[in-house]
């Protein structure tokens, strides 16, 4: 059966040159990152490099309260034990021996926390701390301990406070830290969800954490940590830097900051493709 050819036929419509503009530019537009994308890896890849003098700054030591002086305690540890300003150490007091109930073999001694201690001063045979009692304990005294755990310490990273006004979506780096973080095995890091949603249910800018100490203390209770860390980004005569502020949850004091020049973007990641904006856009 022979089928005749249709008496009309419409060919499709060739886009208009302008169209097709508009087209090309709303593929490019969806196809490209967000403007500033590359601005988190940058400052990611800066606290990278500043990861390890946080560990540094944390040696697992213990030593002897040797003297005390009002608020101020001194302590048998110096700088040959990695004793820097700024650290922060429990101070303690031994107990009774604690036994085996089978064997009656001595275990250990029970402890009681007394408070904290934060360095002050470090001198070539001693260093100086300010002495932190804890609520209704019995006051330091020569004999007592001080210790920086061992153990993996709990810190909480804040969100990034942006002072270079960049408009870049940097919601990621607090991830981004806090990996750089659980690799050095030092850190035990608070989950960034759980931290930036409790800023937000408590109503607390990010800087409130930095300013206000009784407000560091109450959330890092919730958070139950014995630190912050605050990541700051900021220009300096046209420099961008990033600053990391330590922050004590247990008194809500700064205790010391790094500061670095943020990285510059790798050839490769800086325009991947022609359409796509600079990663530093």
């Amino acid at each position: 059966m022979f089928i005749g050819r249709p008496s009309s036929f419409s060919p499709l419509t060739r886009p208009s040159p302008p169209a097709l503009a508009a087209l090309v530019l709303g593929l490019t537009l969806s196809l490209a990152p967000p403007v500033g994308a590359g601005l988190a890896d940058r400052v990611g890849a800066t606290f990278a490099l500043m990861a390890q003098e946080f560990v540094t700054a944390f040696p697992g030591v213990e030593g002897l309260v040797v003297a005390r002086e009002g608020d101020l305690i001194y302590i048998d540890l110096t700088e040959k034990n990695g004793i820097r300003p700024g650290q922060e150490f429990t101070v303690f007091r031994k107990g009774e021996v604690f036994r085996h109930p089978t064997t009656n073999q001595p275990l250990g001694r029970f402890e009681e926390s007394l408070g904290y201690a934060q360095v002050r001063r470090v001198f070539p045979q001693f260093s100086e701390a300010r002495y932190i009692p804890a609520d209704g304990t019995a006051p330091a005294r020569p004999e007592d301990g001080v210790r920086i755990t061992r153990g993996r310490i709990k810190v909480a990273i804040a969100p990034l406070l942006d002072l270079t006004q960049s408009g870049a979506d940097l919601r990621r780096v607090s991830y981004l830290i806090a990996s750089a973080l659980e690799r050095s095995k030092r850190f035990q890091i608070a989950d960034p969800l759980a931290v930036s949603g409790l800023l937000e249910t408590e109503r607390i800018r990010v800087e409130e954490i930095l300013i206000d100490p009784p407000k560091a203390v109450r959330l890092g209770k919730r958070l139950e940590v014995t630190g912050w860390i605050l990541p700051i980004l900021l220009d300096r005569r046209g420099v961008s830097y990033l600053d990391a502020t330590w922050i004590s949850a247990v008194t809500g004091t700064a205790l010391f900051s790094k500061r670095q020049v943020l990285t510059r973007p790798e050839p490769a990641e800086e325009q991947r493709f022609p359409w796509e904006p600079r990663a530093e856009d």
